[in-house]
């Protein structure tokens, strides 16, 4: 599949991070199926569209939840990986992008996207959201806050330092140049303002799962900004990521402990 024009870095950003990602990131809440049930004509959905679906952390959800899930990825490094750890036969993965599904109109009840609108024209995903819904379909959007809460608050203000310094050296290198991203804060009220949704929520949820020392410097190499920076050629001191493995180390260790997520879920209804 050929890159859209305007696209191209969006895509390329997360072009070689599959296997990082999907070893790292959280999957979607445990209590979004049921958010989404609460607001939906159908409790079981038959399909579900995933948007930006990356490895499948968040399509692979679906599996016990739905009749099938549909994950639509531009990027052939997330979707090889997706397609490698997925062995749900209701599962599947396709190429396209948030505002060209190729899918059927009314083709899904539900529609989610994970960690992933940001990166995406805001106007014409909903409208493709509108035209893939079937009637009183919902459209979910979640987002996690970084760090998660890890109980050992040196580590995840050392996550948080590093954060902050990776931000601005890729604002200093250039590293976004090209890159089309939206604030997150945004997507309640731009879904509100498009004028295609009956109903529209804002949610904050929690999520939990385990992690240690590893998956936390894990997290923090799986961001794309800190990725394009180490792939031009920056240290690990100069982003922070030499006192957060320290720290984390010394802190967390091997042994797994809670993770505490907080996140933001929007719905809106057709």
């Amino acid at each position: 599949m050929n890159s859209p024009p305007g696209f191209e870095r969006n895509i390329a950003r997360f072009t070689g991070l599959g296997d990082l990602y999907d070893q790292h990131r959280p999957g979607p809440p445990a209590v979004l199926a049921e958010l989404i049930s609460r607001i939906s004509d159908v409790p079981r959905p038959e399909t579900v569209v995933d948007l930006g679906s990356g490895t499948g952390l968040s399509t692979r959800y679906w599996a016990d939840k739905a009749g099938r899930a549909i994950g639509i990825e531009p990027t052939p490094d997330m979707r090889r990986r997706a397609q490698e750890v997925t062995a749900a036969p209701n599962v599947v993965y396709r190429a396209g992008l948030s505002h060209q599904t190729g899918l059927p109109s009314q083709c899904a009840q539900v529609v989610v996207c994970v960690q992933a609108l940001h990166w995406m024209e805001p106007d014409s995903t909903f409208a493709e959201v509108a035209r893939i819904l079937a009637p009183g379909g919902v459209f979910a959007a979640c987002d996690f806050d970084f760090p998660p809460a890890t109980g050992c608050w040196e580590a995840d203000e050392a996550f948080a330092a590093g954060m902050r310094a990776g931000r601005a050296l890729e604002k200093k290198r250039r590293i976004d140049a090209g890159v089309q991203h939206w604030d997150k804060n945004g997507h309640f009220a731009r879904m509100q303002a498009c004028g295609l949704f009956r109903h529209v929520r804002d949610l904050a949820v929690h999520h939990e799962d385990e992690g240690d020392a590893d998956r936390l410097i894990g997290l923090f190499l799986s961001q794309g900004y800190i990725f394009g920076l180490l792939q031009a050629g920056l240290k690990e001191k100069q982003l922070g990521l030499a006192r957060l493995r320290a720290i984390a180390q010394r802190t967390l260790g091997a042994r797994p402990r809670r993770f505490l997520w907080s996140a933001r879920v929007r719905l809106g209804r057709i």
